[in-house]
């Protein structure tokens, strides 16, 4: 045990987070691989058209927060975050059956990755010094980067430009993050809670059809 933790710790110590948050990352990342690789299945994909849209959905929006704050990618300084996709596409090949005939199966472990996504953003990035409404933008960034690669990847429109409410989501949680955390709550509590939040939101949207207000063309007026 104390082998792993100190895995975990040196994991932390060189991506600027909690060695807690590394282990939060990894879950997060084998949700949206889960997430990414079901939904490439259900678009027929071969698996290695399911493993690159896991990776991007799992991988993508930390990726690009990476890049933006002049990091190397998260997921090629250790190996284990695709070792995590990887297994991710081996779960829904396995249980293919069941993970892939049920939507509210990807709708699941797409709000886990996206909502510990965002706190992990947001922790890094104030782990590196930017300002709270940086670390918050970020975090949305984290959280919502890896589904708008999915979309595209299996040609969908993404999720963040729909009606759908899913970037506020990720906003919210970022929000109720930093705030208890100045309020003196330990981030891994800061975290359970945003997590509760964003998810909760994401459930009550989608079952009571909540939508931000959109831009109605010219043959709607």
């Amino acid at each position: 045990m104390d082998f792993i933790k100190t895995f975990f710790q040196e994991m932390g110590a060189m991506l600027s987070i909690p060695w807690s948050f590394v282990i939060l990352e990894v879950i997060g990342t084998l949700a949206g691989a889960v997430s990414g690789a079901r939904l490439a299945s259900s678009k027929k994909f071969d698996l290695f058209g399911a493993l690159i849209v896991g990776i991007a959905t799992a991988c993508g929006g930390g990726t690009i927060r990476d890049l933006m704050i002049g990091k190397p990618p998260f997921w090629l300084e250790e190996p284990i975050y695709l070792l995590a996709c990887i297994f991710g596409l081996l779960w829904v090949f396995v249980f293919r059956k069941v993970l892939v005939r049920q939507n509210n199966t990807w709708f699941l472990f797409d709000c886990i990755g996206f909502s510990l996504f965002n706190v992990i953003g947001i922790e890094k990035s104030l782990g590196l010094g930017f300002p709270t409404w940086a670390a918050i933008c970020l975090g949305c960034i984290t959280g919502a980067g890896g589904g708008v690669m999915r979309d595209i990847l299996i040609n969908e429109v993404p999720l963040i430009f729909r009606k759908e409410i899913y970037a506020t989501c990720c906003l919210a949680g970022g929000i109720v993050y930093v705030l208890f955390l100045r309020m003196g709550w330990t981030p891994e509590g800061c975290a359970l809670l945003s997590c509760t939040v964003a998810i909760t939101i994401r459930m009550l949207a989608v079952k009571y059809h909540w939508s931000l207000p959109y831009i109605k063309g010219i043959e709607e007026e």
